[in-house]
């Protein structure tokens, strides 16, 4: 067992993992509950609490769970209509998910480079990328601290292109007190595992324009207007739209709305280790060894990560060895689509993306999860290694 333990953990006996989902305490009697009233699919009681909850705590016009965010953000592609050769302006600096959704309707996705503070899109080099074939602008709310969003609906909007909202890391974050993901006409969030709140893979759509709403609806129905029978519409339902089945089960609805009922307490929890990491590593910025995250005073975030920002990606990859080498598990984010094969073959860049390449390289994720208390040995572990790199 020992030699095990070793193979799989190394020489420390306590091991702090990256992310540890955590569970309110309810999520399984809900489960029971689900079974208990005979319907396990998709749209169920616990389907509709969430879809309630979503809409009483974000404004949207309406919200739609889906099996994951990408699945939500399929969705928004096809009600955003998008056709070959179609572009959508995107950060490099983002899951694939953000440009795989597009690139399936045949869109090409137009990457522009990001602020150096926040790290989400720069407004400032949005309209330099528009053209002709310019549908959409998908502004990916990083580490769920929001874009410029006042700034980039007026662009939208002089232009006449929708603004389909990547909140996946946004959930119970505001800007200007507004919900990320219920501001642009399309917002997608995500509930997988890693996230603030989380139903193992889920995600949801929210659609705040109502011109839309109906056809989300039938999009999300395998493209038929069921709901609208089951709503005593119409007398039958039929295909009438493209479509899929992006409805997660009723069980996975269930586990999500105990996630949902104490995300106040989730998120105030979050901030507190965030607050701490902060607090902590102040000095350490303070003599140019790291620089810590930036928020807006205009932006209400939601502690989804914390990061650091590190002098060369030489320095990370040894903070990283030795962390690990003391059972801390730490780890850097995306690689840039721009630089992956894919996006080099159905990508455009628009402008340079320096910030993108050098942010890339140099940031460093800190653990972050409900019910550790590892903050100051990892302070302590982080402190320690980058006084003698």
């Amino acid at each position: 067992m020992d030699s095990l333990y070793t193979l799989f953990h190394g020489v420390h006996s306590q091991v702090i993992p990256f992310n540890k989902p955590y569970m309110t305490g309810r999520e399984l009697w809900y489960i029971a509950q689900a079974h208990a009233n005979g319907q396990l699919s998709g749209d169920g009681m616990f389907t509709k609490k969430c879809h309630a909850w979503l809409e009483t705590r974000t404004g949207t016009h309406k919200a739609l769970l889906t099996h994951s965010c990408t699945a939500a953000l399929e969705m928004a592609a096809m009600l955003a209509g998008i056709q070959p050769g179609d572009e959508v302006i995107m950060p490099s600096y983002t899951f694939v998910s953000t440009a795989n959704a597009f690139v399936l309707r045949g869109g090409v996705p137009v990457f522009v480079d990001i602020r150096p503070d926040t790290l989400n899109i720069d407004e400032a080099k949005i309209e330099d990328a528009i053209t002709s074939r310019t549908k959409a602008i998908v502004p990916v709310h990083y580490a769920g601290v929001a874009c410029e969003m006042d700034t980039i609906m007026e662009i939208a909007q002089q232009h006449k292109l929708l603004v389909i909202e990547d909140a996946a890391q946004g959930i119970m974050a505001t800007y200007k007190g507004r919900s990320l993901g219920a501001i642009g006409h399309l917002g997608a969030y995500s509930f997988h595992e890693t996230k603030n709140i989380i139903s193992g893979e889920g995600g949801a759509l929210l659609i705040n324009d109502d011109r839309i709403a109906e056809r989300a609806e039938v999009i999300w129905e395998k493209g038929t207007n069921r709901s609208k029978f089951f709503r005593g519409e119409v007398d039958k339902y039929t295909w009438v739209d493209i479509g899929s089945s992006y409805l997660p089960s009723d069980l996975v609805a269930a586990f999500l709305l105990a996630q949902m009922e104490e995300a106040d307490a989730i998120t105030a929890r979050r901030l507190h280790i965030w607050q701490f990491y902060h607090d902590q590593f102040a000095d350490l910025e303070a003599d140019g060894c790291l620089r810590r995250p930036i928020v807006p005073a205009e932006c209400q975030h939601n502690a989804h990560m914390y990061y650091i920002l590190l002098s060369s990606e030489s320095i990370r990859a040894q903070l990283i060895a030795r962390l690990k080498s003391e059972g801390i598990y730490s780890v850097f984010h995306y690689v840039p689509l721009h630089s992956s094969p894919m996006g080099h073959q159905v990508g455009r860049i628009s402008g340079s993306l320096d910030v993108t390449d050098d942010i890339s390289e140099r940031l460093l994720r800190l653990p972050l999860w409900i019910g550790q208390d590892y903050a100051p040995q990892i302070v302590r572990a982080v402190k320690e290694a980058l006084g003698k790199l």
